[in-house]
């Protein structure tokens, strides 16, 4: 299948279809976040003095994971547009 013909079945995908499938999506990175935070507090309350190394790459992974959201929030109005 060639990228015009995907292109052109993305345009006729019905909005509320869309707005379902968005809220799927958002469904894998609030999981993310959650499990991201757990793991440092987890962490801090193993091993206290490893906390700012912990939450420096809490943050960092923090902010790919809502990219992610974010792409998927983008691709829902591509879709209703």
């Amino acid at each position: 299948m060639s990228a015009s013909v995907v292109l052109a079945q993305a345009g006729d995908i019905n909005p509320g279809l869309a707005a379902i499938g968005y809220g799927l999506a958002a469904i894998g990175p609030g999981i993310g976040v959650g499990l991201i935070f757990s793991s440092v507090i987890s962490g801090t309350a193993r091993q206290p003095e490893a906390r700012g190394v912990l939450l420096g790459l809490a943050w960092t992974t923090f902010a790919i994971v809502e990219v992610l959201a974010l792409i998927g929030f983008v691709v829902y109005f591509i879709a209703t547009a």
